[in-house]
């Protein structure tokens, strides 16, 4: 008769395994490596332990199995070995040793406000009292030194420990470093991904960053090559999906949260931030309307199961201290304000909450 690897397995899958009642195919104890010359049919078995108690006895149990399922005829005895796992290469440390808290920010499309979110997070937890860092990843959009009146500043290199360190910009006490201090503002730039990325990960590994709180990232919008080398690179405490409340940006939204829930990712969602929540007049406070649509941010975080971190209602001053190099939480009496203190406030508690 013929044999063929499909018959072998089907008769080993009439052996179980003791210890957990599974047959050892379905329990993946068949190594692939049937090999078969003739009525000679040889493969391997995997156990977890390399003195398994039951190892000697299921290999009389397969070699069994195959004689009685297959054929009498088959050449088996003393052909299966006995394996175990190899043990899984140690990870290497990943880098910002002396950082307690790395934070994604994260939209699904452009110009719902992430920049403007992670510029005043950033700004809200140093002014707290915590050691903060933030990096504008956001490589083909930097906007990050606009947003802190610093365009103009251009990082020095220092030796530290035998290697040559980028030294971080400080602004309100923050560290900050961009793609956007190494290029011409004027010129557009075109990089391939695997530039793009390499990048990032110099301005991550390459800077002398030292101890912090919390280092805010600045993510690109979508989901793209920066986004799962940062993740490989880095141990994430958890991400934040920026949102306005309107229904094509939501649908984005969903996209940015199914990247970070993937199981190949697996970044904690801290929440979801819904900006430009609601339009509010300087000169009338109290006021609110709802021009891109009312609580869709809400509405998804309740369909998604994760937090609505905060609102962010719109005025005129977010936009203008931000052109003026001025995080609007700088002007603690603003409304704007108040809400992205009460967001720091929520993402401290949640980051509380990961880490037990």
């Amino acid at each position: 008769m013929t044999i063929y690897p499909k018959l072998i397995l089907d008769a080993l899958a009439h052996v179980r395994y003791p210890g957990t009642g599974k047959d050892i195919v379905s329990a993946g104890m068949v190594e692939d490596d049937i090999r078969i010359n003739g009525n000679k049919v040889s493969f391997s078995l995997i156990f977890d332990k390399p003195n398994d108690p039951f190892a000697k006895s299921i290999v009389k149990a397969a070699e069994a199995a195959i004689l009685t399922y297959v054929s009498e005829d088959v050449d088996i005895k003393g052909n299966i070995a006995i394996k175990t796992p190899h043990a899984a290469p140690k990870k290497e440390s990943k880098p910002l040793h002396g950082v307690k808290n790395i934070i994604a920010v994260s939209s699904g499309k452009g110009g719902v406000g992430k920049s403007t979110v992670a510029a005043n997070l950033a700004m809200s937890l140093a002014i707290k009292g915590y050691s903060v860092g933030l990096l504008d990843a956001d490589i083909y959009g930097p906007s990050i030194p606009k947003m802190f009146g610093i365009e103009d500043a251009r990082p020095m290199g220092e030796e530290i420990d035998g290697r040559q360190m980028i030294i971080p910009i400080e602004r309100y006490g923050i560290k900050i470093l961009s793609i956007g201090f190494f290029i011409d503002p004027d010129n557009a730039l075109i990089w391939r991904g695997g530039m793009a990325s390499n990048a990032v990960k110099q301005l991550i590994n390459d800077a002398a960053w030292g101890e912090l709180d919390y280092f805010v990232i600045d993510l690109p919008p979508g989901t793209s090559d920066i986004h799962l080398t940062l993740v490989q690179e880095l141990d994430f405490t958890g991400a934040i999906v920026v949102s306005t409340p309107q229904q094509v940006a939501l649908a984005d939204a969903r996209k940015g949260l199914q990247m970070f829930q993937n199981d190949k990712i697996n970044v904690p969602i801290l929440g979801l931030v819904e900006n430009m929540a609601w339009f509010t007049p300087a000169e009338h406070p109290d006021e609110r309307y709802f021009i891109f649509g009312r609580e869709g941010c809400k509405q998804l975080a309740e369909e998604r199961g994760v937090p609505l971190l905060a609102q962010i209602p719109l005025v005129q001053s977010i936009c203008e201290s931000g052109d003026a190099g001025a995080p609007i939480v700088v002007n603690q009496s603003s409304i704007t304000a108040r809400a992205f203190d009460s967001l720091a406030d929520t993402v401290i508690d949640r980051i509380r909450e990961i880490n037990g």
